[in-house]
């Protein structure tokens, strides 16, 4: 049986979003020519994140370089970068009030600076936007080159994320190009800059306990302070399938064990995803 028509356990189901602030996000997002990743990824959580005003932006387009076998984000040729994408998404959550955003993007293979610029000139110009405004990044891993991460920390984001996704053994089955080091030496980068170091995993897709394990003891010795760990969920037939949907009790086992081994900040249940109550991670 297919794991997209497999049933899903009880813990994993999640009601459908609704509200003013959902409508009202969901329509000024189209208007504006903005995508988010809650829609791109098919995030679980778009009902309680969006309800409450706070959303994951995506710039450089939805167009990925990459073709991870976890992500339902499009694997195709990008458009153009957009110059003016930047004050339309500053000027949008300025509109909504948000308060704390976190931005993410493409992966943009085919710039020569992987879009590091625009990333500098999005956080810049959403901060002069919006005085008093946090702000999270999970950027892509340029290829864990100094001086374009360089270009997002000196643009002073409280928190820059890079999601590790897996554990060793299974990065080359889960991810596209990316490397289990090369990412974990974009942690190292982040951590010496002074800024929040944030990553996340995903379980369920044939990792064992003492893999997740030394995972966080690996993100750990990288630098990393906070962790999100949430089930995987396939979004579609060509997709990885699930190898287990992994019980709740053994989320607050791992959170635990984070915990205890020094993180400082650890969210981890099935429904989390790497942005999830990301307005708490600034004070990691």
């Amino acid at each position: 049986m297919s794991t997209i028509t497999r049933r899903l356990p009880d813990w994993m189901k999640t009601p459908l979003p609704s509200g003013k602030e959902y409508v009202a996000l969901k329509n000024l997002a189209a208007t504006q020519q903005l995508n988010t990743i809650c829609v791109s990824g098919n995030c679980p959580n778009k009902a309680e994140c969006w309800g409450a005003s706070t959303a994951s932006f995506m710039i450089l387009g939805e167009k990925c370089t990459r073709n991870c076998r976890f992500c339902d984000v499009k694997n195709m040729i990008p458009d153009a970068v957009d110059l003016e994408e930047p004050i339309r998404l500053a000027e949008t959550i300025k509109t909504l009030k948000i308060k704390h955003c976190v931005i993410t993007s493409v992966t943009r293979d085919d710039l020569d600076d992987g879009g590091a610029a625009l990333w500098a000139l999005t956080i810049r110009t959403v901060k002069a936007v919006n005085p008093g405004i946090t702000m999270e990044t999970l950027i892509p891993d340029f290829y864990a080159n100094k001086e374009l991460i360089q270009q997002v920390i000196d643009a002073r984001p409280e928190v820059i994320s890079h999601n590790m996704e897996t554990v060793r053994r299974l990065t080359p089955k889960v991810r596209d190009i990316a490397r289990y080091d090369r990412s974990l030496k974009v942690i190292e980068i982040i951590a010496a800059s002074g800024i929040v170091p944030k990553s996340g995993i995903m379980v369920g897709l044939g990792e064992t306990e003492e893999e997740v394990l030394q995972t966080m003891d690996d993100l750990l010795k990288a630098g990393c302070r906070v962790l999100t760990i949430g089930q995987y969920l396939q979004p579609t037939s060509h997709h990885l399938k699930i190898e287990e949907f992994i019980k709740p009790e053994i989320f607050i086992k791992y959170r635990e064990a984070a915990l205890e081994k020094g993180f400082k900040m650890v969210e981890s249940s099935p429904l989390v995803r790497s942005s999830y109550r990301a307005e708490r991670h600034v004070h990691a």
